[in-house]
């Protein structure tokens, strides 16, 4: 499912918390994240290919923004039940599951 492609990868969901209150251009983002900009600008490619934000043309900058309400909220709970089981994943044996 492409949608979950868009959550599997620790960057794009550090991009998606960046942008998930305000819309930011690539520059900003990538000054956020600490990355490099040729890697940011694919995974925001990503995300849009996912359909989870939107762009938009101002002058010579993309603004990114988190594509609505729904995806912030989906966000949101993410950190909400992370917060919950946290403690349950750190002691999880990876092999277990292979």
């Amino acid at each position: 499912m492409k949608f979950l492609h868009g959550f599997s990868n620790k960057t794009r969901i550090q991009i998606l918390e960046s942008i998930k209150t305000e819309e930011k251009t690539v520059t900003q983002i990538v000054d956020d994240l600490n990355g490099n900009q040729s890697n940011i600008s694919q995974h925001l490619a990503c995300l849009k290919g996912c359909r989870l934000i939107v762009g938009r043309q101002d002058g010579k900058y993309v603004y990114y923004r988190v594509r609505n309400q729904l995806v912030r909220d989906l966000l949101t709970n993410f950190d909400v039940v992370l917060e919950d089981i946290q403690n349950d994943i750190a002691c999880c044996n990876s092999h277990i599951y292979q």
